[in-house]
């Protein structure tokens, strides 16, 4: 009993995708953060991780269910096509987070609530069908990205340079790692049919694009320092930052296997989202 109940929280804990629920959570807060100059009240960081991670959460579970045919053939170990989950056990975990997001952001007031409901339908209408439509599709995943930190300055009544050029950042970064990651599901794409730049123009062009707008990403990274909004201590952040990304990068363009390629993804996310998290605390002292 205790080894089925494990199980099914592990499959769970990966329906979720943790790290990214948990992101989402991160973002918005330091949307709040950086456009607030400190920590904001509790009553509005709290509610505010909660409602993305949930609605983050909820969004990655559907992803799931539309994804499974393809996940037979690109991550037969994903809890769906494993089988250590339901179907019916899916939507139930769908339903639960989905409703705590909502009430959740309810509490941030109805602007918020509005934003975050659009949010829930934007992600379930890629899940079921804008995934198939290549670029756009990339392009709406990384717009959401982006938002979450707008999200969090619009949540305390302040938008700055800084809120917009990270949300700026985020979008960037996520179109260029999205597409990338694209080339590495070529071959369940076709299973459905997808219209993703590798599966149009090739695996060699599609990874061009993707480099084209994490260069983009990188320009961008100076301009809070140069424009005065940022100090020493950022420039000096992203300037490693930045040297271990386009490390990261070229390796990912390089790339000739499939499990090499997502390596380089995993680490560039993983690079990104510590540098978020360092600099934002930063700010609180």
């Amino acid at each position: 009993m205790t080894s089925t109940i494990a199980t099914r929280l592990r499959a769970s804990a990966e329906l979720i995708r943790l790290d990214l629920a948990l992101g989402a959570g991160f973002f918005f807060v330091a949307g709040e953060i950086l456009a607030y100059g400190g920590l904001p009240p509790v009553h509005l960081v709290v509610p505010g991780f909660l409602a993305l991670f949930f609605i983050s959460g909820s969004a990655n579970i559907s992803n799931d269910y539309f994804d499974r045919e393809v996940d037979r053939i690109n991550l037969p170990s994903r809890p769906l096509p494993s089988g250590r989950i339901s179907v019916a056990g899916l939507w139930v975990l769908f339903s639960l987070f989905t409703a705590a997001g909502m009430i959740c952001a309810a509490l941030l007031g109805p602007l918020v609530l509005a934003l975050v409901i659009l949010f829930w339908c934007i992600a379930l209408a890629y899940n079921i069908t804008l995934k198939d439509a290549g670029f756009t599709g990339n392009l709406i995943v990384a717009g959401c990205i982006g938002m979450t930190i707008i999200l969090g300055g619009i949540t305390v009544g302040r938008l700055n340079g800084v809120v917009l050029t990270f949300a700026a950042l985020a979008f960037f970064f996520d179109l260029g790692v999205e597409i990338a990651a694209d080339t590495m599901d070529a071959e369940g794409d076709r299973q459905r049919s997808g219209r993703s730049l590798a599966q149009t123009r090739g695996r060699a062009h599609a990874l061009r694009i993707s480099g084209i707008w994490l260069a983009v990403f990188f320009l961008l990274t100076p301009l809070p320092f140069l424009m005065g909004w940022l100090g020493h201590d950022y420039l000096i952040l992203v300037a490693v930052l930045d040297l271990w990304m386009i490390h990261c990068s070229m390796r990912l363009m390089r790339s000739r296997t499939i499990a090499e390629g997502r390596t380089q993804i995993r680490r560039l996310y993983l690079s990104w989202g510590l540098f978020v998290i360092v600099f934002t605390l930063t700010r609180l002292l």
